[in-house]
Formats: structure tokens, C-alpha cells, sequence
């Protein structure tokens, strides 16, 4: 237990930072998981309504990492990486 008034503080801005990563990291692997679902889905239809479907989707996680990446929660090669391999599994199935 911290005995130091700033050591105090920086466990609760810690515990805040925490809380507020983990709500970022795993809302971008939700969305993920719902990107790739509906991925699969576009593959087997071929749909134009699932097309515009996922690129919204992209779309919304692209914003989700993009304001993770500002708060430092990403850093910005991780961010970017997870980006490049979204938009290939796009480009890979619209080929």
C-alpha cells in the first residue's frame, strides 16, 4: 500500500487507464470477430447489401483503433498492422 499522496494518485490514474485500455482493446476484437463473421458471410453471397454491410463495419473499427491509437492504448505500428491485415481479408475476397 502506497504511503505517498502522488504514489496514491498514480495507482488510481492507473487503475483508470487500466479500465479504459481494456474497454478499447477488447471492443476492437469484438468488432473484429463481427467483421470476419460477416466476411464469411459476403463470401458465400456475394450480396451487395452484405458489401456495404462490412465496409461500415470496417469502417467502425478503423475509428475505434484509429481513437485508441490517439489515447495510447494502441501503439501506432500495432494499429497500423491491425488496419493492413482488415483491408486484405477485404481486398482478398473481393478479387
Amino acid at each position: 500500500m502506497a504511503n505517498i499522496k502522488s504514489a496514491e494518485k498514480r495507482i488510481e490514474i492507473t487503475k483508470r487507464n487500466r479500465l479504459q485500455n481494456r474497454f478499447y482493446k477488447s471492443s476492437v476484437r469484438t468488432l473484429i470477430k463481427v467483421f470476419l463473421k460477416h466476411l464469411e458471410i459476403y463470401k458465400t453471397s456475394k450480396n451487395l447489401d452484405d458489401k456495404e454491410k462490412l465496409k461500415k463495419i470496417l469502417n467502425s473499427v478503423y475509428s475505434l483503433i484509429d481513437k485508441g491509437t490517439k489515447k495510447n492504448v494502441f501503439h501506432k505500428n500495432t494499429a497500423a498492422r491491425k488496419k493492413a491485415q482488415l483491408a486484405g481479408y477485404l481486398k482478398a475476397v473481393q478479387i
